[in-house]
Protein backbone atom coordinates (compact mmCIF):
# COMPACT_ATOMS: atom_id res chain seq x y z
CA UNK A 1 0.00 0.00 0.00
CA UNK A 2 1.49 3.48 -0.84
CA UNK A 3 1.51 6.53 1.73
CA UNK A 4 -2.09 7.98 1.78
CA UNK A 5 -2.54 11.01 1.96
CA UNK A 6 -2.91 12.53 5.15
CA UNK A 7 -2.41 15.68 6.97
CA UNK A 8 -1.30 16.68 11.04
CA UNK A 9 -3.31 18.25 13.20
CA UNK A 10 -2.92 19.49 16.74
CA UNK A 11 -5.32 20.25 20.38
CA UNK A 12 -8.09 18.39 21.78
CA UNK A 13 -10.62 19.53 20.19
CA UNK A 14 -9.24 18.21 16.93
CA UNK A 15 -9.07 14.68 18.26
CA UNK A 16 -11.91 11.82 17.24
CA UNK A 17 -11.29 10.07 20.73
CA UNK A 18 -13.39 7.30 20.15
CA UNK A 19 -11.15 6.45 16.84
CA UNK A 20 -8.15 7.14 19.78
CA UNK A 21 -9.73 5.29 22.38
CA UNK A 22 -9.94 2.78 19.97
CA UNK A 23 -6.61 2.08 18.59
CA UNK A 24 -5.20 2.95 22.60
CA UNK A 25 -7.33 -0.14 24.32
CA UNK A 26 -5.51 -2.41 22.30
CA UNK A 27 -2.22 -1.14 22.82
CA UNK A 28 0.24 -3.13 24.83
CA UNK A 29 0.89 -0.28 27.33
CA UNK A 30 -2.66 0.43 28.09
CA UNK A 31 -4.79 -2.42 27.69
CA UNK A 32 -8.30 -1.67 27.41
CA UNK A 33 -7.83 2.08 28.43
CA UNK A 34 -11.41 4.10 28.56
CA UNK A 35 -12.44 6.91 26.57
CA UNK A 36 -12.58 8.93 29.88
CA UNK A 37 -8.81 8.36 30.30
CA UNK A 38 -8.11 8.98 27.10
CA UNK A 39 -10.04 11.95 26.89
CA UNK A 40 -8.73 13.33 30.42
CA UNK A 41 -4.88 12.71 29.73
CA UNK A 42 -5.53 14.52 26.25
CA UNK A 43 -6.77 17.48 28.56
CA UNK A 44 -4.06 17.42 30.78
CA UNK A 45 -1.26 17.24 27.77
CA UNK A 46 1.03 19.55 27.24
CA UNK A 47 0.15 18.89 23.08
CA UNK A 48 -1.61 16.31 20.96
CA UNK A 49 -1.41 15.51 17.67
CA UNK A 50 -3.33 13.43 15.59
CA UNK A 51 -2.71 12.09 11.66
CA UNK A 52 -6.12 12.42 9.59
CA UNK A 53 -6.76 11.35 6.30
CA UNK A 54 -8.74 14.03 3.95
CA UNK A 55 -12.31 13.19 4.97
CA UNK A 56 -11.28 13.67 8.17
CA UNK A 57 -11.14 9.57 9.40
CA UNK A 58 -8.40 9.73 12.07
CA UNK A 59 -5.32 7.37 11.53
CA UNK A 60 -2.82 8.10 13.95
CA UNK A 61 -2.46 9.83 17.82
CA UNK A 62 0.24 11.41 19.91
CA UNK A 63 1.01 13.13 23.21
CA UNK A 64 3.68 14.95 25.36
CA UNK A 65 3.35 15.90 28.65
CA UNK A 66 6.08 18.71 29.26
CA UNK A 67 6.45 21.62 31.36
CA UNK A 68 7.53 23.46 27.82
CA UNK A 69 10.94 24.59 28.68
CA UNK A 70 13.11 21.89 30.14
CA UNK A 71 11.63 18.64 29.80
CA UNK A 72 8.91 16.92 27.15
CA UNK A 73 7.92 12.87 27.66
CA UNK A 74 6.55 11.33 24.05
CA UNK A 75 3.35 8.97 24.74
CA UNK A 76 0.86 6.73 23.24
CA UNK A 77 2.00 7.46 19.47
CA UNK A 78 -0.42 4.91 17.81
CA UNK A 79 -1.03 4.27 14.07
CA UNK A 80 -3.89 2.60 13.22
CA UNK A 81 -2.76 -1.17 11.62
CA UNK A 82 -3.44 -0.35 8.23
CA UNK A 83 -1.37 2.82 8.02
CA UNK A 84 1.66 1.77 9.87
CA UNK A 85 5.33 1.45 8.56
CA UNK A 86 4.31 4.10 5.94
CA UNK A 87 6.50 7.24 8.10
CA UNK A 88 2.69 8.66 9.89
CA UNK A 89 4.16 8.08 13.18
CA UNK A 90 7.95 9.46 12.39
CA UNK A 91 5.66 12.64 10.86
CA UNK A 92 3.73 12.83 14.16
CA UNK A 93 7.57 12.79 16.14
CA UNK A 94 8.75 15.43 13.56
CA UNK A 95 5.58 17.68 14.16
CA UNK A 96 5.98 17.26 17.78
CA UNK A 97 9.97 18.36 17.86
CA UNK A 98 9.40 20.91 15.81
CA UNK A 99 6.15 22.82 17.26
CA UNK A 100 6.40 26.07 18.32
CA UNK A 101 5.39 25.56 21.88
CA UNK A 102 7.73 23.28 22.78
CA UNK A 103 10.95 25.15 20.86
CA UNK A 104 12.55 25.38 24.26
CA UNK A 105 12.44 22.06 25.50
CA UNK A 106 15.98 20.38 25.14
CA UNK A 107 15.00 17.20 27.34
CA UNK A 108 13.17 14.67 25.73
CA UNK A 109 11.87 11.44 26.65
CA UNK A 110 10.16 8.44 25.39
CA UNK A 111 9.92 4.40 26.67
CA UNK A 112 9.54 1.84 23.74
CA UNK A 113 9.94 -1.86 23.89
CA UNK A 114 9.05 -2.26 20.23
CA UNK A 115 9.33 1.05 18.08
CA UNK A 116 13.25 2.12 18.80
CA UNK A 117 14.06 2.00 15.56
CA UNK A 118 11.57 3.95 14.32
CA UNK A 119 12.25 6.80 17.05
CA UNK A 120 16.17 5.94 16.36
CA UNK A 121 15.08 7.83 12.69
CA UNK A 122 13.90 10.88 14.61
CA UNK A 123 16.92 11.14 16.67
CA UNK A 124 15.98 9.39 19.97
CA UNK A 125 18.59 7.56 21.73
CA UNK A 126 19.19 5.07 24.41
CA UNK A 127 19.50 6.79 28.08
CA UNK A 128 23.20 8.10 28.91
CA UNK A 129 22.39 7.29 32.84
CA UNK A 130 19.86 4.42 32.74
CA UNK A 131 20.91 3.84 36.34
CA UNK A 132 19.50 7.83 37.72
CA UNK A 133 16.41 6.97 36.41
CA UNK A 134 13.53 5.69 39.22
CA UNK A 135 9.98 4.36 39.08
CA UNK A 136 6.87 3.92 40.73
CA UNK A 137 4.46 1.76 39.07
CA UNK A 138 1.05 1.27 40.46
CA UNK A 139 -2.01 -1.43 38.96
CA UNK A 140 -3.75 1.14 36.50
CA UNK A 141 -7.08 -1.00 38.34
CA UNK A 142 -6.01 -0.26 42.06
CA UNK A 143 -5.90 3.77 41.63
CA UNK A 144 -9.68 3.97 40.47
Amino acid sequence: METPDYHLKSGVQEMDFIKVTGMLTNAYWCKGIQIDEVKKSALHSALVVGAFLPGGNQIGFARVISDKTRFAYILDVIVDEPYQRMGIGQAMLRFILSHPDLEDVYQWFLVSSTAQAVYGKVGFKRLSNPEKWMEIKFDRASRR
